[in-house]
């Protein structure tokens, strides 16, 4: 037993040299349960029975780790601790083992050591990186502000007028006979405006916990607000504008919008939008020639840079359009009506959020649309026969 551990002991000494603090304490781990098994094997062996015998031998193994610390030592300081640990193990267990003798034992105990994971070693969350960006619900494709034309007022009504139904026509003159008289009707056309809005409150503790809040707030209650203005203003040109007259049957989709194109012109219009839903959009690009000639869009139907056009005329895809209805016209014929525009603002002073550490923040616009020409935009259904 001597000669075997003053081995390990050599062999220890000479692998710590230059070895990192993690692979010292591998090492040094190694070295006790080799320590421990080798004195266990020896007391199953009954070679321990003769107690000063044992006593001497475990004392030359005490006195070379003695040596081997003091070299260690002198050449790195890092080795104190593990070489200290490596004499612990021999001299705790000095005593009970030399005591060995027959009819009495002693255990040594060696304990397992378990790999590191997170599960079992730690407590508590680990370390994590935190993004100050809302992964935010998109806002919709296309507003009805981005095709219509806008006019700011400073009151909350704006009146313009309408020609109606005029009577008489101008022709030649008979000669010695009167001219042609005709006239011209008009309406006033009242346009009210009032606030779409909204509003949201949260605590103090919360705007103070997640400071996010502050930027994606904003954003939120103006992407609401634009949907809604969306819904709110597709409801006035459903009603306030022309409902197509065509017979679809037997029409595409191309076709259908290309009639109704050719109706605006017939009473001096000049389209210079179409809008559908997306899945109308994507049904449109994907028309076949005929059934089962395979896909091919007639040549006056372009798709370039990202936008479908026929004859030029650009076809819009919106999610405020209703299931399978559309938009053919000139939409410079219809106003977003702005007496005051879109504004987030925010107060700690709204009913009881001062006492309650709350904050209001609230989204507001007051706007109307007016419909200046009905027959300028044709609203018709896909499937409408």
């Amino acid at each position: 037993m001597n000669l075997e551990l003053k081995e390990a002991l050599d062999n220890l000494a000479s692998d710590l040299q230059g070895k990192t603090a993690i692979e010292v304490k591998t090492l040094t781990d190694e070295f006790k349960v080799e320590f421990k098994s080798a004195i266990v094997e020896e007391i199953k062996k009954g070679n321990l029975t003769q107690s000063e015998e044992f006593k001497a031998e475990l004392k030359k193994v005490q006195d070379y780790a003695n040596e081997l610390d003091v070299k260690l030592q002198k050449k790195s300081a890092k080795l104190n601790a593990p070489v200290d640990e490596i004499k612990s193990i021999i001299t705790d267990n000095f005593e009970a083992i030399s005591e060995v003798k027959k009819g009495k034992s002693v255990s040594i105990e060696t304990k397992a050591v378990a790999n590191m994971t997170l599960t079992s070693a730690l407590t508590g969350d680990q370390p994590r990186d935190y993004s100050m960006a809302v992964a935010m619900k998109p806002g919709q494709l296309l507003n009805v502000a981005d095709i219509v034309g806008s006019v700011t007022i400073s009151g909350g009504t704006y009146t313009f007028p309408r020609e109606g139904t005029n009577e008489g026509t101008i022709t030649t003159q008979v000669e010695g006979a009167d001219k042609a008289q005709v006239d011209f009707d008009l309406a006033m056309i009242d346009v009210n405006t009032d606030f779409i809005a909204g509003f949201v409150v949260y605590s103090k503790k919360m705007a103070n916990n997640l400071p996010f809040l502050e930027s994606f707030l904003p954003n939120a209650l103006r992407r609401d607000y634009w949907i809604n203005e969306n819904r709110l203003f597709n409801v006035v040109m459903a009603s306030g504008t022309t409902a197509s007259t065509q017979i679809i049957t037997g029409k595409n989709k191309i076709q259908m919008l290309i009639n109704e194109i050719a109706t605006l012109e017939g009473s001096n219009f000049s389209s210079n939008g179409v809008v559908v839903t997306p899945a109308d959009y994507w049904d449109i690009m994907s028309t076949e020639k005929s059934t089962g000639a395979g896909y091919g869009l007639p040549g006056f139907v372009t798709y370039e840079s990202g936008v479908l056009r026929i004859n030029g005329i650009p076809v819009y895809k919106a999610n405020w359009v209703l299931a399978n209805k559309y938009y053919v016209g000139d939409f410079s014929q219809i106003k977003k009506v702005v007496t005051m525009g879109l504004s987030v603002e925010f107060s700690e002073h709204d009913e009881d959020n001062f006492r309650k550490n709350n904050i209001s923040a609230r989204v507001e616009a007051q706007v109307g649309l007016a419909i200046e020409r009905i027959d300028a935009v044709i609203y018709g259904d896909f499937t409408a026969v």
